[in-house]
């Protein structure tokens, strides 16, 4: 009795999928070539973002 073999399901290749690995190839890549100290798991917080903590916290009292 012979083995028969498995077959390899292929998977299509989506445009999300395409996307996603030429920004992540792009990132790299900076990473990479940029100079100095660069955050790489942390977004940058837009100042123009509401934030209810910063004007409700009262400085007085504590």
């Amino acid at each position: 009795m012979a083995k028969r073999k498995k077959k390899k399901s292929q998977t299509k290749i989506t445009v999300k999928d395409y996307i996603k690995a030429v920004k992540k190839a792009d990132r790299d890549i900076q990473l990479e070539t940029q100079t100095g100290w660069v955050s790489t798991n942390k977004i940058h917080k837009s100042k123009k973002v509401y934030n209810r903590k910063n004007y409700k916290k009262d400085y007085l009292n504590e």
